[in-house]
């Protein structure tokens, strides 16, 4: 299977859509790298994030990049093939940080155009639910929709995943 260089894999929760993702990077014939960025602020996240480690197995390696997921693409070697799960909680992380989140996102951007192997990664789209009824979660759903759209914009492929389905928004389906 060839894969393009830059995969964007949306979708809503629990939609399928980092499962879908693991499947592209597994088909690759790769050495899989985990580029993790949730935080385990409570117990209910601390057993969600060993579940899914438990269920991704002991193929992967697994980089903890809750604030600069970009930085740990620096760092892949040839042969492997990066998935960076999610763009949402990194975000979330960076707005709760207080981050500068244009620069945050330039970075990001600019390491994924830069890294010398192929990158796929998972985000939320939350733009079609209900208009927020707070300040910040409004400014979170602006922010989210504006880095899709961007990292959309530079990806090689766009896939939305719904049910578990994948369609192609741009590019073809592997």
């Amino acid at each position: 299977m060839t894969l393009q260089n830059f995969t964007l894999v949306l979708g809503g929760a629990a939609s399928g859509k980092s499962d879908y993702a693991e499947s592209l990077v597994l088909k690759a014939a790769r050495a899989p790298v985990y580029i993790a960025t949730a935080q385990a602020f409570d117990h209910e996240m601390t057993e969600k994030i060993a579940r899914h480690r438990a269920a991704r197995g002991a193929g992967w390696r697994t980089v903890e990049a809750p604030l600069d997921p970009g930085s740990a693409l620096s760092g892949l070697r040839a042969g492997e093939i990066a998935l960076i799960d999610c763009a949402t909680l990194w975000l979330s992380n960076l707005i709760l940080a207080e981050a500068d989140l244009a620069a945050a996102e330039a970075g990001l951007i600019a390491a994924i155009e830069a890294c010398a192997v192929p990158v796929v990664v998972v985000s939320n789209e939350v733009g079609a639910g209900i208009v927020p009824d707070n300040a910040l979660a409004r400014r979170f759903r602006a922010a989210q929709g504006g880095l899709n759209r961007r990292l959309a914009a530079r990806a090689d492929r766009v896939v939305a995943v719904m049910a578990g389905l994948p369609l192609a928004l741009k590019g073809e389906l592997p």
